[in-house]
């Protein structure tokens, strides 16, 4: 019964999406699964209840983190960070070396700062936002920067990921990011390479000149803008905690929304609320998004995800199919067994965190070498999750930054680290069976 209700659960979710309908509709559809399921299993209903606010608990500091990401934004739109940083450095840059600067330039940032999210936030935003600018296709840098952005979330010292990743295993976090450099370096060339590639064959524009001509006449430029920016990356390094980090960056927008930019002190909270929507119609389509309203829809994905993981738990629902994943790995290599659970688990959580939870949970028995699962799991459940159309860690830095779905397909790394690690693991078993038919 739990196989054909993750199966059916898949189905409806992937129906939707195609379909057009909204993803809350599955995701409701599939809670009511799963609440009745533990009914029928002799639960009570304020039991169920309560597995499903233990799932929600367990995301507060999320959800927190996810409203001050989305007024964060807004507020470095109003501000001028993004519209100076884009001013100051877009005349540097040309189309055809802009898709694999996103790559390199979120990559970096993500390995400093440790957060996909934050780096999406930050980094992103603007190389997007200059992209936009030299009319490069967003779904070109939408992909280098989600790709980029995981890059250091799956291998930082700072990365909550590979802590929890660490902490599950029970094993070294500074060794885990060793490995994680090795399994991850073919990967990493290959796709500078098609970044590269797929820039060059962009055709030279000189959009970017009029648009750095336009923000200069909607925008006060000078460095004090910069000042939000640093803050982030300042407190970031030196490990202040990420709510403190965000809203001292944001009140410092304030200020300079304010006194740089002349806002009325009317349109703070609109602003906070709806994000930066200025009257130029030229200037939106560059500058406008953001906002506590652009995060609704994700928070809510998480809201109830997280209760599915409560209910989990609580009806002990994965026991049994965690047997026949064992049974399955006796066909499957175990890499290739924990690369598949973490798509299906992905599939279903919808964030990153649960899909790593629940390859641990399901795949552990599988490897004994719990450094070697780690890694496995680093090269899996990490990386996969933000490659789920539905997943918060795919829609949350593409909401963030304002590129569409179809950017996953060009988020190249994401794919190659799973798939390199599936060939390199199971190329010993490959030679093997060769030279038994020779």
């Amino acid at each position: 019964m739990e196989s054909l209700l993750l199966i059916a659960f898949a189905i409806i979710l992937i129906t939707c999406v195609l379909s057009g309908y909204s993803m809350f509709i599955a995701l409701f559809i599939g809670w009511s699964m799963f609440f009745f399921y533990g009914i029928h299993k002799g639960k009570k209903i304020k039991e169920m209840l309560s597995y499903c606010q233990n799932g929600i608990s367990m995301v507060q500091t999320v959800l927190i983190t996810f409203m001050l990401i989305g007024m964060l934004t807004a507020v470095w739109r109003s501000c001028g960070s993004i519209a100076y940083i884009v001013y100051e450095t877009s005349i540097f840059f040309a189309p055809q070396s802009m898709i694999i600067l996103t790559f390199l330039l979120c990559a970096l940032v993500s390995f400093l700062i440790g957060t996909a999210f934050g780096s999406a936030a930050t980094i992103g935003v603007i190389c997007v936002t200059m992209a936009n600018s030299m009319n490069i296709p967003i779904i070109y840098t939408g992909g280098a920067m989600l790709a980029g952005i995981y890059f250091g979330d799956r291998c930082s010292p700072v990365s909550t990921s590979c802590l929890l990743v660490s902490t599950l295993t029970h094993t070294d976090q500074l060794e885990n990011i060793k490995t994680m450099f090795k399994t991850a370096a073919v990967p990493f060339i290959i796709s500078c390479i098609l970044y590269l590639l797929l820039g060059l064959q962009l055709p030279y524009t000189e959009t970017s000149t009029a648009s750095r001509d336009l923000l200069a006449t909607h925008y006060v430029m000078t460095p004090l803008t910069l000042l939000p920016v640093i803050t982030v990356l300042v407190l970031a390094l030196f490990r202040v905690n990420v709510k403190i980090t965000l809203t001292i960056s944001t009140l410092i927008g304030l200020i300079l929304s304010v006194l740089v930019q002349g806002m009325p002190l009317s349109k703070i909270f609109p602003l906070l609320i709806s994000g930066f929507t200025p009257e130029n119609s030229e200037i939106a389509m560059i500058m406008g998004g953001g906002g506590l309203i652009s995060m609704l829809s994700v928070m809510g994905i998480v809201c109830i995800s997280s209760s599915f993981s409560g209910m989990f738990e609580g009806t002990g629902f994965l026991d049994h199919i965690q047997k026949r994943i064992i049974i399955l790995s006796d066909y499957l290599s175990p890499f290739g067994t924990i690369l598949l659970v973490s798509i299906l688990s992905a599939t279903i959580s919808c964030n990153q965190s649960l899909a790593i939870m629940l390859t641990n949970q399901l795949c552990h028995p599988l490897e004994n070498d719990r450094a070697q699962f780690a890694s496995d799991l680093e090269n899996t459940a990490v990386v996969t999750a933000p490659l789920i159309p539905w997943s918060i860690a795919d829609a949350v830095p593409l909401v963030t930054v304002g590129a569409p779905t179809l950017s996953i397909l060009t988020a190249f790394y994401l794919f190659l680290v799973p798939l390199w690690n599936l060939l390199v693991q199971n190329l010993p078993l490959i030679k093997q069976k060769v030279r038994a038919r020779i």
